[in-house]
């Protein structure tokens, strides 16, 4: 089932993730459309992301008949402190310049002329938010006025950072995508802030920033008697806690796996024991 934003955008309930894919990124974007996903998440951002790959796959997906309007592509501005030399903007430019420079790469990349949902990689201050930040998310607001992207959002932000931003911004973000521990509750304060702001939260590396979940007898014991994927485990607590997960695997039948996430529910009780169970 897809979700809905408060600006009443739907978007599909589970994202395919193109962090460190880098020559592979084509292949598998194709890989995660095949096995069923038709949400992308990507950046405009050489560190970790290759933001013209997922645009080549686009293409091919529509040579084989699969419309840009089918899929939900995703992409972020990162600051120049989350970059490395290869930027997709000018340094010396304003912050409102970079933003509209980058957005414009961006959709060449992606060979698209809108965007779904633009994301702020992340905050310039480590805490509070700053007069750069107000100056990029006014730059972003900018850019959904303007009708050239459906949804904005934010990533790697705090609890205070998010109720500021909400108290103060002409428009809230609609998405926040954080990445997601066990050991904090599964990000449990920014949640709650989303879910009484009626903000969609993404989260990532449910998996790899998580590992000692996967040892946990508890754990093991829930997804054997659903006779289920650890991961698959993971995913559909994280859809029943109002959570739209990311998965970034390169393995075609855990593709297909983890899409099957929504196929069980787990019961109240359980999803209580994994929500608690790093604190």
């Amino acid at each position: 089932m897809p979700l809905t934003t408060y600006n009443h955008v739907s978007i599909p309930s589970f994202m395919y993730g193109t962090a460190w894919k880098k020559e592979a990124t084509t292949k598998l974007v194709l890989q995660a459309v095949e096995a069923g996903f038709t949400a992308i998440d990507t950046a405009n951002q050489l560190v970790h992301y290759d933001e013209a790959r997922v645009g080549e796959a686009l293409l091919q997906l529509a040579k084989q008949g699969i419309a840009r309007e089918e899929l939900f592509l995703q992409t972020k501005f990162t600051p120049i402190n989350g970059q490395d030399h290869r930027l997709p903007y000018d340094a010396s430019a304003a912050i409102t310049t970079q933003v509209q420079q980058s957005f414009a790469s961006s959709l060449e990349h992606l060979h698209t002329d809108y965007l779904d949902s633009y994301v702020l990689h992340g905050p310039y201050s480590r805490r509070g938010l700053g007069t750069e930040d107000w100056e990029v998310w006014t730059a972003i607001e900018s850019l959904y006025d303007a009708g050239k992207t459906r949804m904005i959002g934010i990533s790697n932000v705090t609890a205070d950072q998010l109720t500021l931003l909400c108290m103060k911004a002409t428009h809230k973000p609609m998405v926040v995508q954080n990445r997601c521990y066990a050991a904090f509750g599964w990000d449990k304060e920014v949640r709650e802030i989303c879910r009484t702001q009626h903000i969609i939260y993404q989260g990532f590396s449910l998996l790899t920033a998580n590992r000692d979940v996967f040892i946990n007898p508890e754990i093991r014991a829930i997804a054997a008697r659903y006779e289920i994927a650890l991961a698959q485990l993971i995913f559909r607590f994280a859809m029943q806690v109002d959570m739209l997960p990311l998965t970034g695997t390169t393995n075609p039948q855990h593709m297909k796996e983890d899409l099957q996430s929504d196929q069980f529910t787990l019961l109240s009780e359980e999803v209580r024991q994994i929500e608690t169970i790093g604190l």
